[in-house]
């Protein structure tokens, strides 16, 4: 699969934005806080209407304005999508669409960025965005069951802020509640399952040095969801919220034995986080018959030339790449595509994109 265009209005730093991009590598050069991370975020939001950097669109809307709208031609089909926190629109080939399914069975995607070392010793909401990112292109059911059980934890919330001492009341939020939770559990216990065998090769490979890791998946309500509710009600009273289920899942690295986020160093967690990254990649590409676009923010810069070329060597074959870099030192390494230069246009919130000669430096 790949993007051949891409068009943005009002998403994060752009006013308007338009670029054209390579079949196989597309390397955009500029300086920091320019807008290419912004960049490689709207061409995942235009591909799954979802952002991997942030849990709600409203925070992607350029600020001022009232919606975005992110516009592009991927395998000579032409998506659109308009959001703003009122109305949602998208249309595949300029027909409208009420349901996402057709829209999102055009691609898939990889994001990989330098902040991903949070996925190994950040906070446990990134990694059930990253599980959910995944899930909602791997699993066809996937983003209504979670869709379904944020709406059924959304109500018994607001139930419990309004009227915490009825706990009878709040049976009829809390059957739906298990019923997607147990299902949206099951969807991320089979996702770390598949995951963990490609992370544990990809880590082989890029270390080289013989550690041992695995994935444990931690349940955000033990075993018995059910049985947890019922145990935590007293708390749910006093703090007028759902304290257990799904919403509070984790998945867990474990490299000897031991907690990665406390026990590996930074160049260890560095190297897990790109491996989950890979096991995306490869699973993507395992289960759809074109490999996933990879979108590559600032990654090579931070890896010594060693580790870069064996990171290149993991990416699926065939696969689109465009990747953001501050400097052009290492780009002799990638394969022959297109280098172009994101500056700053003539309104204060414009970015450009131009060309630039492969054998160009950029500081």
């Amino acid at each position: 699969m790949m993007l051949e265009r891409l068009v943005l209005r009002d998403f994060r730093c752009f006013t308007r934005l338009e670029a054209e991009f390579h079949p196989q590598v597309t390397c955009i050069v500029g300086r920091n806080a320019i807008g290419k991370t912004s960049l490689l975020e709207a061409i995942a939001v235009l591909l799954r209407l979802q952002s991997p950097r942030t849990g709600s669109l409203q925070n992607v809307i350029r600020a001022g304005a009232k919606g975005l709208v992110v516009d592009g031609l991927v395998d000579r089909r032409h998506l659109q999508f308009y959001y703003s926190p009122k109305r949602r629109k998208l249309a595949l080939d300029s027909v409208e669409q009420k349901l996402t399914t057709t829209y999102l069975e055009v691609a898939r995607v990889v994001y990989l960025a330098n902040s991903d070392i949070d996925l190994v010793r950040g906070p446990a909401e990134l990694r059930r965005r990253f599980l959910d990112f995944l899930g909602a292109q791997l699993l066809a059911n996937y983003r209504e069951i979670l869709r379904s059980y944020e709406k059924a934890l959304r109500s018994r919330n607001a139930y419990l802020k309004m009227y915490p001492s009825r706990p009878r009341e709040v049976q009829a939020y809390t059957k739906v509640l298990l019923k997607f939770g147990h299902q949206l559990t099951a969807l991320r216990a089979f996702l770390v399952e598949r995951l963990e065998p490609e992370v544990v090769r990809a880590f082989a490979t890029i270390s080289d040095r013989g550690e041992v890791v695995c994935l444990r998946y931690l349940h955000g309500a033990t075993m018995d969801f059910e049985r947890a509710l019922h145990e935590s009600a007293a708390e749910e009273e006093r703090l007028r919220t759902t304290v257990v289920g799904p919403h509070r899942d984790d998945v867990q690295f474990l490299l000897h034995d031991q907690p990665a986020d406390l026990f590996a160093s930074e160049g260890q967690q560095r190297t897990l986080a790109i491996a989950l990254k890979l096991a995306q990649a490869k699973l993507l590409a395992a289960d759809f018959s074109r490999p996933p676009i990879l979108l590559l923010d600032d990654v090579f810069g931070e890896l010594d030339q060693t580790r870069r070329n064996r990171l290149l060597q993991q990416l699926p074959p065939a696969s689109q790449q465009i990747v953001t870099t501050t400097s052009l030192n290492w780009l002799a390494e990638l394969p022959a595509g297109r280098v172009c230069r994101l500056e700053e246009g003539s309104a204060p919130a414009d970015r450009i994109i131009m060309d630039r000669p492969s054998g160009s430096s950029a500081s």
